[in-house]
């Protein structure tokens, strides 16, 4: 079963909003990045990870004065079949590995309904939970 488990705000000042969700609910900072699409910082509660990130590219078509949730990340068993699937429904392909301007920790960006723009990975984001662990039964 897929999981939600990256959440990403878009803000002009990551450094203080990190800052104030880290003393209003004791989140974690578990990762810094500055790279070609967004400057920022993933906290944690060690399920969920928010990254607070100033974009450097407009990714959403809101321009890049916008602030407020950017995307969402869903953790997936199969990126392939996820994207193929979200696709068969009618979302877009925005991103994926094999482009030449991938960056960060997601396997695949699409657009659903409405132009929201979301990740699907097969691998947790930093100071995330991983899927479940599917329990086998014992052969009798």
């Amino acid at each position: 079963m897929a999981k939600l488990r990256h959440l990403a705000i878009a803000c002009k000042d990551p450094d203080a909003m990190a800052e104030f969700y880290i003393k209003a609910f004791d989140f974690k900072n578990v990762r810094t990045s500055d790279g070609p699409l967004a400057y920022g910082h993933h906290l944690s509660d060690g399920t969920i990870d928010l990254a607070i990130l100033r974009f450097k590219t407009d990714q959403i078509g809101k321009g890049m004065e916008y602030t407020g949730l950017h995307h969402f990340g869903i953790l997936v068993e199969d990126v392939e079949a996820a994207a193929k699937q979200v696709e068969a429904l009618g979302g877009t392909h925005y991103m994926d590995q094999a482009d030449p301007q991938r960056t960060g920790g997601f396997e695949v960006k699409l657009y659903g309904p409405e132009g929201v723009l979301f990740d699907v990975a097969e691998h947790a984001w930093t100071g995330s939970e991983p899927l479940p662990v599917p329990v086998k039964e014992a052969a009798e």
